[in-house]
């Protein structure tokens, strides 16, 4: 029982245990695009106890989670689950985050924590990712609901790609704002900003890890169960 879980993947304790994924952030431990690494192999890389987060993981409480359950949902469902809770998201969030950062570096850029580039960051990441998600709408997903199966397989490796792309703009994110934390003093716009960073960063990796592990998986028949 004491290494019941440190072998096991990310993506598997983020899909089997319900509220692993809280767990997961509260470590920064990436179950998304990291998925594939086993928790001692992450926790060993990030410089942490990995029989701490496994303790943390066996101590939830399966009735307290918040997320729902799509392991056996059809993939229909998650996908319309997808398109409505994370692309439309994704589509209401940026374009008010880059009005924030654009308002902070505009009045804040003097100070050394202001986070200068990060406006332009966030503009690379919405075009990046609107083209992202159309290729999902306008491709994979119609693929998947027909039952593409193989033929899912190369549309499905250049979003895995994407992805990582995704997941090293949320690491710049992360740098260039110390963690979504305002410094001491900050006015409510600066606040508010790294709220909404805070916001997009926990929204893009359940978005991704819903897709790394679950769907695509399915899709190409590769699904493992561990419970």
């Amino acid at each position: 029982m004491a290494t019941q879980l440190l072998d096991q993947t990310l993506g598997n304790l983020a899909c089997n245990i319900p509220g692993a994924t809280r767990v997961f952030h509260a470590f920064h431990l990436d179950f998304c695009c990291g998925g594939q690494k086993s928790l001692r192999q992450a926790a060993l890389e990030r410089g942490i106890d990995a029989l701490a987060v496994q303790e943390r993981l066996l101590a939830l409480n399966p009735d307290d989670a918040l997320e729902a359950d799509w392991r056996k949902a059809p993939a229909e469902h998650l996908i319309e689950h997808l398109l409505l809770r994370y692309h439309e998201v994704h589509r209401q969030q940026l374009p008010e985050l880059i009005r924030l950062a654009a308002r902070v570096e505009q009045v804040h850029g003097g100070r050394e924590e202001c986070p200068r580039g990060l406006t332009e960051l966030l503009i690379t990441m919405q075009q990046e990712l609107e083209s992202h998600m159309q290729k999902e709408e306008q491709i994979l997903f119609p693929l998947i609901n027909r039952g593409g199966g193989p033929m899912a397989g190369g549309p499905i490796s250049v979003m895995r790609y994407e992805h990582e792309q995704h997941g090293d703009a949320l690491e710049q994110l992360i740098e260039l704002t110390n963690d979504m934390t305002p410094p001491q003093g900050a006015c409510n716009t600066w606040r508010a900003l790294y709220r909404g960073l805070d916001e997009l960063r926990v929204d893009l990796m359940q978005h991704i890890h819903l897709e790394n592990n679950l769907l695509f998986p399915r899709a190409l028949g590769e699904e493992t169960h561990n419970g």
